[in-house]
């Protein structure tokens, strides 16, 4: 396959994924500050825009419709949902000729909303429930209509990635968010988890176990874990079978994460959430940067902005 092809699939997984990622998390935490009369607007408002590698100076008043503004409305922002979209339709035009026509006009219909402006016109939280109504048509319409060979692999394995990081700040932002149950059962409805998660824990819901599920369930498909080896199974279809080790740093680099993850016990794992959910983006970023390195040649890794990379 054409590098130029798999770098287009690989981010159309990423950037379809990021949006409706950021749609989810926009979504718990504009209700967490519309419910607690408690918070600190401002302070809640820098937590959630740091953890989304946008920080603003700290002079800068910081509210929800700043936000909303840098982090779903502003195409010119790299942060944000349009700007994801817009991203999605470019690697989606570059990659025309590999895509069904069903899965082209998904793609191409949901960027139209942005600059004809009815994108902008939507309220909040109707807006979030669309981007996450059209990623899921878009996801939909790319496992109908895709043949299983090398593209979607690449697909996918983008897909996986940005789900693994995405997931992790749902994480940290609820982490941060204090203890208690709310920020949780917010979180867990966010990534459709919530029932799955009542099964499972047969009721029971605390902090503990909501991050439990989150990160280490091998069942649920939103759990980091399960991002984690899925994108290994991709890496692993795209490589020729090795009778020793792994040639592919990214699949080391996930694969140890992921390792990390289900081996260290869950309470040192909850100690310090934030942090614990830096360094698996990092290990995100630095993966993403390892696939460019070896089946994009002559391209630059496309990154988040900010700390994570």
């Amino acid at each position: 396959m054409l590098s130029r092809i798999a770098e287009s699939m690989f981010w159309i997984g990423r950037y379809v994924e990021r949006a409706e990622d950021t749609a989810r998390i926009l979504d718990v935490q504009t209700q967490l500050i519309l419910e607690d009369a408690s918070l600190d607007e401002d302070a809640a408002c820098r937590a959630l825009l740091s953890i989304m590698g946008a920080e603003e100076e700290p002079t800068t008043r910081v509210d929800l419709a700043l936000v909303h503004d840098r982090l779903c409305f502003d195409p010119t922002s790299p942060t944000s949902i349009a700007s994801a979209l817009a991203a999605a339709r470019e690697s989606a035009r570059r990659a025309r000729e590999t895509l069904s026509v069903p899965m082209w006009e998904a793609i191409n219909t949901t960027y139209r909303a942005i600059p004809s402006g009815q994108f902008q016109q939507r309220r909040v939280p109707g807006v979030f429930q669309w981007v996450r109504g059209r990623a899921a048509l878009i996801n939909g319409t790319a496992d109908a209509t895709t043949v299983r060979d090398e593209g979607w692999h690449f697909l996918m394995l983008g897909r996986c990635v940005e789900r693994a990081d995405m997931t992790s700040r749902l994480v940290a932002t609820a982490a941060q968010a204090g203890s208690g149950a709310s920020p949780w059962t917010q979180t867990l409805r966010a990534c459709g988890a919530y029932e799955a998660f009542l099964r499972t824990y047969r009721g029971l819901e605390t902090e503990r176990a909501a991050a439990e599920f989150l990160l280490l369930d091998r069942l649920f498909p939103r759990s980091v874990v399960f991002a984690l080896n899925r994108a290994e199974q991709c890496l692993e279809n795209l490589e020729s079978s090795a009778r020793a080790g792994f040639q592919n740093d990214a699949q080391r680099l996930l694969g140890r994460m992921r390792a990390e993850l289900e081996y260290r016990s869950l309470a040192d794992l909850v100690e310090d959430l934030p942090q614990e959910m830096e360094r698996l983006q990092v290990a995100c970023a630095t993966a993403t940067e390892a696939v460019t390195r070896r089946y994009f040649a002559g391209a630059e890794a496309m990154t988040w902005q900010g700390i994570q990379g």
